[in-house]
């Protein structure tokens, strides 16, 4: 009760929209919730300038054909730099300082061709599409067949309401800026992918010296440790030793040295002869070694991860990204994991100065399947 209201009197009943009061306790409403809602309506539809001047109509017709052509100019920009000017040529803009005069038309292009398609497409809708405002009642989820059709008048009038017909400026140039945005997509995925590989993905440093028409010379290349680029005696490797090797020539390579080296890598390690399991691919394994002395790529063929951990009890290589893991005894069959091949198998013997050296290159590409593989 509030300090106000005299003792023994009752509050007062709220009446209208007075708020009710802390001290007034129970109040039985009256409600006021009417039995049906009635039905706002929609505001008086208001003509645009273009529904009453044929001038105005005309006005905004050249007005996206404008902006459309803007779309194609910049598309035109877009294909013009990225043929036309050196990726190396750089030019001074404000408040970034120099960059490349390339990347600056193809973003400048590229951005034109949007806008020019967005803000037209959007001008045309404002100023010549239809803008009536439409209600739709309720219905069954399935129209009935009459509905159907009549959705398909709606889409034939909607074209023809559209004034594709009417107006064909807007036709050309709506089409020709669509047809055309669609190049610098293609181009770049077209043009930007680098030149074809040929066959560099089937062949390593392993296979002789390369020549300028991508031929390969034969040459038995020796092993040499990694990083040391030291040659390696058959003495050298002890049973359960691993040495990471490199081709014989490879670092005095000046172009592409990181890719050659990557495909190149190799583990060598000495296994009793015993060892080798008693298969076809054991007997292989043995055979394209040396004194037990084996070689085998260390380029996983799942996804290219190094294999560089070796197991000396088991005789297995692990690749530490995806847990595949290789039997060396068996010619590095896969026994776990998701790798899809065995390691391929460098065939290796020894100079005449007693030198471990490669008596051939790999047999088959090393790493992950790729199209020609399969």
């Amino acid at each position: 009760m509030s300090e106000h209201t005299p003792t023994g009197a009752q509050p007062e009943e709220p009446t209208g929209s007075e708020p009710v009061r802390l001290d007034q306790g129970h109040v039985q409403g009256s409600g006021g919730i009417p039995e049906r809602f009635e039905n706002p309506g929609l505001p008086p539809h208001v003509l645009r300038n273009a529904d009453l001047d044929d001038k105005a109509a005309k006005r905004a017709e050249r007005q996206v054909a404008t902006l459309f052509l803007l779309s194609i100019l910049g598309t035109v920009l877009f294909l013009v730099a990225y043929f036309m000017v050196d990726i190396d040529t750089q030019v001074w803009v404000p408040f970034t300082n120099e960059m490349s005069l390339s990347n600056l038309l193809l973003g400048l292009g590229l951005a034109f061709s949007l806008l020019g398609i967005g803000v037209g497409a959007v001008h045309w809708a404002k100023t010549l599409m239809p803008d009536t405002e439409v209600v739709e009642m309720r219905h069954p989820m399935r129209s009935s067949d009459e509905d159907r059709q009549g959705f398909v008048d709606t889409m034939l009038e909607g074209g023809e309401s559209s004034q594709l017909t009417r107006r064909p400026l807007i036709k050309m140039t709506f089409g020709a800026a669509m047809g055309l945005f669609a190049l610098p997509l293609l181009v770049q995925i077209g043009g930007s992918l680098g030149p074809l590989p040929r066959n560099d993905l089937s062949v390593t440093f392993w296979n002789g010296e390369k020549g300028e028409d991508g031929t390969y010379t034969p040459k038995k290349r020796r092993l040499h440790r990694d990083p040391e680029d030291t040659p390696i005696k058959p003495g050298d490797v002890t049973i359960g030793s691993v040495f990471h090797i490199q081709p014989e020539g490879l670092l005095e390579l000046h172009d592409d040295i990181l890719n050659e080296m990557s495909k190149s890598s190799v583990l060598l390690m000495r296994l009793d002869p015993d060892d080798f399991q008693d298969t076809d691919k054991g007997r292989k394994a043995r055979e394209w070694g040396y004194q037990g002395i084996v070689a085998y790529s260390k380029v996983c063929t799942h996804v290219g991860c190094p294999v560089g951990l070796y197991e000396q009890t088991t005789h297995h290589l692990l690749c530490p990204c995806h847990q595949s893991t290789f039997d060396v005894t068996n010619d590095c069959e896969v026994i776990f994991g998701p790798a899809g091949r065995p390691l391929p198998q460098l065939k290796i013997t020894v100079d005449s100065e007693g030198y471990l050296i490669a008596d051939q290159p790999f047999q088959e590409p090393v790493g992950p399947s790729f199209w020609e593989r399969g």
